[in-house]
């Protein structure tokens, strides 16, 4: 069932579990995650990049894609359609048109005010199409060459203001992880982690989760992340599978063979992640 992420990232916050947001890039990763947390029962939001969209065909690609998937499939567990940092206003409202049922606004490399401005506008429009929105503040950095750049945590109190200002479902603070997978040893804020979970009404978000042991995923959901992003590790597991199996089948040339060879490395990850969840005492 195709539905917002309000309930569930609620429902995870006061019971202290976690959502995945387990990206999607074509037909046979958005089955592969589909079918596979149906099969553990787990409610899943699917993530959609800006680039993955275009690649893709486009907004209304996806959503009939994902909308079709869970009809012909059987998928009965609660699915989330999200746009991944969306980077512009006029972006979210595509996706929210199109059908997507949660939007990222992402703006947080611009002045407080002005990331306030423009996510109220879209909070304000999605709101009043049933969609949920999530916004950035501080900035969650990239790696090159497993080197960690432009990392801005977020402030306490600009955290308080921005959420009231905005009247957004979810935040995604900068805690000091980094999207792609990191190889050296971050400086996550955890305490910054449990007062904003302490004092705001609404879940938080952890971006950058790829690279990140048990241990630390563990850590960050007892202080309070709600839910946790992975598309490297993702990307990364299914790279490796692909490339094994060109070396040992050089002859095969049919692509669907090419690109589900990748799928069991997929599934291992994706039940090792929901499985952390058993983990916590």
């Amino acid at each position: 069932m195709l539905v917002n992420s309000k309930k569930i990232l609620l429902d995870a916050k006061v019971n202290k579990k976690i959502i995945y947001q387990f990206n999607i890039n074509n037909l046979e990763w958005t089955r592969i995650i589909l079918e596979k947390c149906n099969q553990l029962n787990t409610p899943v939001i699917l993530g959609v990049s800006e680039g993955a969209i275009k690649y893709m065909g486009g907004y209304n690609v996806v959503v009939s894609l994902v909308e079709s998937m869970i009809k012909d499939l059987n998928i009965s567990i609660d699915v989330v359609l999200h746009l991944d940092h969306g980077s512009s206003i006029e972006s979210c409202i595509k996706a929210i048109d199109a059908g997507f049922t949660s939007v990222m606004i992402d703006m947080s490399k611009l002045p407080l005010a002005e990331n306030i401005v423009s996510t109220r506008e879209v909070s304000q429009y999605a709101h009043k199409k049933n969609v949920t929105v999530e916004a950035e503040i501080g900035h969650v950095g990239g790696v090159e060459d497993g080197i960690s750049s432009s990392v801005l945590l977020a402030d306490y109190e600009e955290c308080l203001v921005f959420v009231e200002e905005t009247e957004i479902d979810s935040l995604a603070p900068a805690i000091g992880t980094v999207h792609g997978i990191y190889k050296g040893e971050l400086n996550i804020d955890f305490d910054l982690i449990k007062k904003l979970n302490d004092n705001l009404n609404v879940p938080l978000v952890m971006h950058g989760g790829s690279g990140l042991g048990d241990e630390t995923l563990i850590k960050a959901i007892k202080f309070g992340i709600s839910k946790i992003n992975i598309n490297s590790d993702l990307q990364d597991t299914w790279h490796k599978a692909v490339v094994k199996f060109i070396n040992e089948n050089s002859n095969v040339y049919d692509p669907r063979k090419v690109i589900m060879s990748g799928k069991n490395n997929m599934e291992k990850l994706i039940e090792e992640k929901i499985n952390i969840l058993n983990k916590i005492k």
